[in-house]
């Protein structure tokens, strides 16, 4: 049934190949902050928290600071509250919005406590399975969805062949995303000395649904008890949220410079 289920995930193709002809925008004139879970989706959790809470209060605060010092920006969130938006819903806000850009916000989770650190992703194919493992974990919500079959298109977040004909179709900005990817990540390990994760590919489903540069930033380990804290604390969410807001601060300036 699940490879029957995939069929129609193969005539997406040709969206996501229309996607490729675009252009890309000239200034980043809108963002879409996107925080990850919410409402019945809790995200994964630790002892002090959950997802859907930090990434919600990350999200907010990292939108304020845009807002702030680029009056020229109109920030834009897929949810400002404690509720779940699909990830159809999600990447549909981004595009109905004619956004410049898209930032998904999350954090991780790994059954190794020790495990520590931030890393950004891009649209892609997995090079590792723990990669594969991360988008995985994140597409599975939509199982909790009804007809999720159908408003996938036979897309299945458990089967690795749904993620490598997903990878077939990325669109004509992987690397205007995995520029200011590598932005967000400089700025984690030079700015406030995190530990460095890098910046990965894999087949996150509301990054390839954008029509945008896209990146989905895991901001750090909640199943870490040390990072954990450090996240839940005024000194963790003032330096997280102003290092993302440095990174897009300079990947705008240098991006417009350019074009």
């Amino acid at each position: 049934m699940k490879n029957l289920l995939i069929i129609p995930f193969l005539t997406l193709g040709i969206i996501f190949n229309t996607f490729a002809w675009q252009d890309p925008p000239h200034k980043i004139s809108k963002v879409v902050i996107d925080a990850g879970h919410g409402g019945f989706d809790p995200g994964c959790h630790g002892v002090l928290s959950k997802e859907k809470e930090v990434t919600l209060m990350v999200a907010k605060e990292l939108g304020q600071l845009i807002n702030t010092f680029h009056k020229d920006v109109e920030v834009i969130y897929t949810r400002d509250q404690d509720k779940y938006i699909t990830l159809n819903e999600r990447a549909k806000i981004a595009n109905n919005a004619g956004a410049d850009l898209f930032i998904s916000i999350h954090c991780n989770a790994h059954p190794k406590k020790t495990i520590y650190g931030a890393e950004t992703y891009v649209m892609g194919l997995s090079s590792s399975e723990e990669n594969l493992s991360v988008a995985m974990r994140e597409n599975a919500v939509i199982l909790k969805e009804e007809g999720y079959e159908e408003n996938y298109d036979g897309f299945d977040p458990n089967s690795p062949v749904s993620y490598i004909m997903m990878a077939n179709y990325q669109n004509a900005f992987q690397d205007i995303s995995l520029h200011f990817a590598s932005k967000i990540q400089n700025q984690f390990t030079e700015e406030i000395k995190r530990s460095d994760r890098g910046v990965k590919q894999a087949g996150f489903w509301v990054l390839a649904k954008t029509t945008m540069p896209s990146v989905l930033v895991e901001i750090g380990f909640l199943s870490n008890k040390e990072e954990e804290a450090y996240l839940n604390s005024e000194k963790g969410k003032a330096e997280i949220t102003t290092t993302l807001y440095k990174a897009f601060r300079d990947f705008k300036m240098e991006y417009e410079k350019n074009n």
